[in-house]
């Protein structure tokens, strides 16, 4: 039985090692980001650059889209000149693609998502630029219809505080990199458990 249970574990470990090596970056600029006690909001900002998509390497160009709302804010503190911001889960993270001819990119949704849980935000002030930080973890599915969980950063500067009025985006980097769901690794654990067991189970004479 504990051979079973060896087994049945390593198959469990493979897929997620397979997820677990899954990145896609993505690059957008412009639009605007409003910053409330109601949350983060970003539109009108332009996915510039997509680097890893269905294997392939670096693509730029007018590519299409990113878009996110956060949950409300839940807290605010300031420690040796760095804000840290947390918002609530909730709210939604989409990328579209505007499927340009010949880049490879296809129109419609890559990924939608909802953050899955708080959302952190840190930011630096120094020459004139705030510098933020944004991290959190969006549960969704690819343009495939594959759900996953992901891993969302996003570095970004602006001119302005978080708090002070819509502030005209710089630029984010985006990397999503995949991670099965939970709830699907336990399915597929049980199952295989159950599978090992009945090809071990000898018919009795």
């Amino acid at each position: 039985m504990k051979s079973v249970l060896w087994t049945a574990l390593l198959m469990l470990a493979l897929p997620m090692a397979a997820f677990a090596t899954s990145s896609v970056d993505f690059t957008n600029a412009a639009g605007t980001l409003s910053g409330s006690n109601a949350g983060l909001t970003l539109t009108g900002s332009e996915l510039i650059a997509v680097d890893g998509w269905n294997g392939m390497g670096l693509v730029q160009g007018n590519l299409g889209s990113v878009t996110f709302t956060t949950g409300k804010l839940l807290s605010q503190s300031t420690v040796n000149g760095v804000t840290t911001y947390t918002f609530a889960a909730g709210g939604s993270f989409m990328i579209t693609g505007s499927g340009n001819s010949g880049n490879g990119i296809p129109n419609g949704t890559l990924f939608s998502g909802t953050f899955s849980n708080p959302v952190t935000v840190t930011g630096t002030f120094s020459n004139g630029t705030y510098t933020y930080t944004l991290q959190g973890g969006v549960s969704g599915t690819w343009a495939s219809g594959t759900a996953v969980g992901v891993t969302v950063g996003t570095t970004f500067s602006s001119n302005k505080n978080l708090f002070g009025g819509p502030i005209k985006f710089g630029s984010g980097d985006t990397s999503v990199s995949s991670v099965p769901e939970p709830g699907t690794l336990g399915l597929l654990g049980v199952g295989l458990v159950g599978l090992a067991g009945a090809l071990r189970r000898k018919p009795r004479a």
